[in-house]
């Protein structure tokens, strides 16, 4: 007896997932990236992540309850990884970037590029620029307001690259539409981060989880002449013992030095 169309059509399918199993994935099951993958140097987290790391080629979103809650601790580890091959990019960050902090991480200064554009349309026009040169590593672009048409070319431009891109937005795009595969809220902890799997190639993850972090140098400084605050949490601990005693985080520059005497690039 022949075999019924259903049936045919059945093998047909099954014989295209067997030879693309990157094409199609169930929801009740872990999903996988067809690109590279950098692990985030958590193991806790790599476990929640399809592929276990960061996907290249692909748009991440953090959602920040707030700026400085130890996204950039968060990233470290992957950002020491990629800089030492590559450099990594700044754009739009929300305050300076604490150069004598990234040095202490790991990261050298001259693996550092920080683009400040004047405009929203001038950061994006530059993201993808970035993406598209393909000598850098890693992208890191914050972005308090996004159009869904921004953040679709944005995607595209990210599949299209090898460039590891993170788009750091407030906790209130949370409940937005977003083409992104992968997204985090991060929210502030006691020596750590409370992290959420909002969106991701797999099982939906209810619950919040708890993430420690190292203890750190704030990776930015406030812009404010007023206040010596950095742009870290409040719940960061006192600096170890482990930081060099050499590395000033929140001392303004002394007067004897001028804007000339910086690199523009990491100012």
């Amino acid at each position: 007896m022949p075999a019924s169309p259903s049936s045919s059509i059945s093998a047909a399918a099954q014989s295209v997932v067997a030879t693309l199993p990157h094409a199609l994935w169930r929801a009740d099951q872990m999903g996988s990236y067809q690109g590279v993958v950098s692990a985030s140097g958590h193991p806790s987290l790599d476990r929640e992540l399809p592929n276990g790391g960061w996907p290249h080629s692909a748009l991440i979103e953090l959602l920040l309850q707030q700026a400085g809650c130890g996204e950039i601790r968060l990233l470290q580890p992957a950002l020491a990884r990629i800089a030492s091959q590559r450099r990594i990019v700044l754009l739009q960050p929300p305050h300076l970037p604490q150069i004598a902090a990234w040095e202490a991480s790991g990261l050298a200064s001259e693996q550092l590029l920080w683009i400040k554009a004047v405009r929203s349309a001038d950061a994006l026009w530059s993201a993808e620029q970035v993406l598209r040169n393909g000598s850098c590593g890693a992208l890191l672009l914050w972005q308090s307001h996004i159009r869904g048409e921004a953040l679709r070319r944005l995607h595209l431009a990210a599949q299209a690259s090898d460039t590891l891109l993170w788009l750091i937005r407030p906790l209130s795009a949370a409940h937005e539409s977003s083409p992104s595969p992968l997204r985090l809220t991060l929210r502030p902890a006691r020596d750590g981060v409370e992290i959420q799997l909002l969106k991701r190639k797999g099982p939906q993850h209810e619950q919040a989880f708890y993430l420690p972090l190292s203890a750190a140098v704030p990776a930015f400084t406030s812009t404010t002449a007023s206040t010596t605050a950095s742009a870290t949490a409040p719940t960061v601990p006192p600096k170890s013992s482990t930081v060099p005693n050499h590395v000033s985080l929140d001392r303004h520059t002394p007067a004897a030095a001028s804007a000339g005497n910086i690199a523009p690039a990491l100012v």
